[in-house]
């Protein structure tokens, strides 16, 4: 899930460079949206993992 985010946003920086700015903004959108769920998945992986194993 985090190399989709990198991938989106990657692709975020070359649409912006080459000029554009709906296909930059949409993918960027689409690379946070990502990210958090990333995020939020991650963090709770942690929490639970260290509930079960203690």
């Amino acid at each position: 899930m985090l190399n989709l985010a990198v991938t989106l946003l990657i692709i975020a920086l070359i649409a912006g460079v080459l000029g554009f700015g709906g296909i930059a903004g949409a993918a960027a959108g689409i690379a946070q949206f990502v990210f958090i769920i990333f995020l939020v998945l991650f963090f709770g992986a942690l929490v639970l993992g260290r509930r079960i194993v203690s």
